[in-house]
């Protein structure tokens, strides 16, 4: 009998893993093995075909186009049966280049067949804990790339409480306002209008987005 969630969570899986695109990747057949060694008896996964076209590859009719050149794209998805003894589930999930979409003309045999393989190392961490620490990290990382390119989350003020907690750690240093002004060759009051500008920078920007096409 498979062990419980908490007991296979608790296994190190980060000496199988390997770095690509800037990801950890636990191989699908090292997840076959370890399943095994912690009690599974019966354990694969099989790509389920799109009945429409009789391939494993499931993609939108309507197209995109990226960047400069105007590559063509469209949504492309792929999704996998996992089979662990009794457990039967269905892991579903996008076609990427690492964390990139794939596009018309990159789409390979080997990368429909990498999403498959991460597709089941990533379903069963889900649903049984093993490796799922690594998803866990990957997915905060995720978060935080899609939090930093989303302008509209930042606050002018966050920047303004950086500065303020910078000059904290240098006071604990021993380093002085003044001689941060004086290294920085600028008089002390010239260095604390810096952090008015904020205030300013905030109060515009209110105004602009206030702007109506007739004011």
């Amino acid at each position: 009998m498979l062990k419980k969630y908490d007991d296979l969570r608790k296994i190190d899986v980060s000496k199988w893993t390997e770095k690509r695109d800037g990801a950890d990747y636990l191989n699908w057949a090292k997840v076959i093995d370890l399943l095994h060694e912690n009690g599974a008896e019966v354990v694969y996964f099989e790509p389920i075909v799109n009945e429409i076209t009789g391939s494993s590859l499931y993609m939108s009719e309507q197209t995109f186009t990226t960047g400069k050149d105007s590559k063509t794209n469209r949504v492309y998805e792929t999704a996998v049966k996992i089979v662990i003894d009794d457990l039967e589930f269905v892991q579903r999930g996008p076609v990427t280049n690492g964390s990139n979409p794939v596009l018309d003309n990159s789409m390979t045999q080997q990368r429909l067949w990498n999403c498959q393989t991460r597709l089941f190392v990533k379903g069963v961490a889900i649903r049984t804990g093993l490796g799922f620490d690594l998803w866990l990290k990957d997915e905060l990382r995720e978060e935080k790339d899609n939090w930093e390119d989303d302008l509209s989350k930042h606050n002018i003020f966050k920047i303004k409480e950086r500065f303020e907690v910078l000059l904290t750690q240098k006071n604990k240093q021993g380093i002085t306002i003044a001689d941060i002004a004086r290294n920085l060759k600028i008089s002390e009051e010239e260095l604390r209008m810096y952090f008015t500008y904020f205030k300013t920078l905030d109060r515009l920007e209110k105004r602009i987005e206030e702007m109506k096409p007739n004011d």
